[in-house]
């Protein structure tokens, strides 16, 4: 069987160098004294610092990590490794206050944020049972909740007070930045890519979906061989995907599958490939069905955003 890596091949080299030209010009263009980002220790922002300290320089990139108590007690100690590494100075504060204030008008999510992690994927499998869906897809509904009472009744009671504790960071945490990229005159980017992009799996108007956005043009296995490339840390490599806001669940719980196999039915969307080329890929048909399913579900955030 052939592998997502191999379908979607980049140039490492040159692609590392036209990013890095491209953060040139963008702050360059924007007249700002350099650039400012989120760093959580994840792949995409550790790829992200990398290119822009070699496009810019240590000194002219300002990274912050600002958590909350739901935060992963080693994405902060993940974000440090890789800001000492590049020579940067991480600022690191806190959104905990505000946070706590979104949590009291979330009982579901405080509910399951107390439960073991080992539960939550379990919890996750009996959801798509009864529902058909992941809570995430359930999120991506937007006018179909006005048409079916179970539906409406599933997001109020359950999903709601998930998307808002899951998008709260990204937005509490884009507006912090924004304000501090005002009085120093940095322009702000941000690390989604197009993995994200064409899942709708990042917040509106949050720091994953940034005017800015470097890396947009990269699936996450090609962000995975560009981080190869730039010798980012194994650790770093290794660790999977995840929003840092629920202990236990990462992208693929969310998702209902890894990058590896979205990546490549993504990409089939983009170039019309036919549900049995894409099978020549590992993939099954529930599995190329679901991606197809979420890809237009999440239409509307593409076209809705800022």
């Amino acid at each position: 069987m052939r592998s997502a890596k191999e379908l979607l091949k980049i140039d490492a080299k040159e692609t590392a160098g036209r990013i890095e030209n491209h953060i040139q010009h963008i702050v360059a263009e924007s007249r700002a004294n350099g650039a400012l980002m989120g760093l959580s220790g994840g792949i995409d922002s550790t790829v992200l610092a990398t290119l822009a300290v070699r496009a810019l320089g240590k000194d002219r990139v300002s990274a912050y990590f600002l958590h909350d108590k739901n935060s992963e007690k080693d994405s902060i100690e993940k974000a440090r490794l890789v800001a000492e590494g590049l020579g940067l100075n991480l600022n690191i504060g806190s959104i905990d206050a505000v946070m706590r204030e979104k949590e009291k008008n979330a009982a579901f999510f405080k509910f399951i944020s107390t439960l073991p992690p080992f539960v939550l994927p379990f919890m996750s499998s009996l959801y798509y049972i009864i529902v058909g869906e992941t809570p995430y897809m359930t999120t991506l509904r937007k006018e179909e909740l006005k048409k079916s009472r179970f539906r409406r009744w599933i997001y109020n009671n359950v999903v709601n007070g998930l998307e808002s504790m899951f998008d709260g960071p990204c937005t509490v945490r884009r507006v912090v930045l924004e304000k501090i990229a005002k009085e120093k005159n940095l322009l702000i980017i941000g690390s989604g890519n197009r993995s994200e992009d064409l899942t709708g799996w990042f917040t509106m108007d949050g720091i994953d979906n940034m005017p800015h956005s470097p890396i947009m043009g990269l699936f996450k296995t090609q962000v995975r061989q560009l981080a190869e490339h730039l010798d980012v840390p194994g650790v770093i490599q290794k660790r999977a995907p995840s929003p840092d806001v629920l202990k236990g669940v990462d992208d693929t719980l969310a998702l209902g599958m890894s990058f590896d196999k979205i990546d490549i039915v993504l990409h089939g969307i983009e170039n019309k490939m036919s549900d049995d080329e894409l099978k020549e890929y590992a993939l099954t048909k529930g599995q190329i069905a679901r991606v197809r399913k979420i890809h237009k579900m999440s239409a509307w955030k593409r076209s809705d955003r800022k």
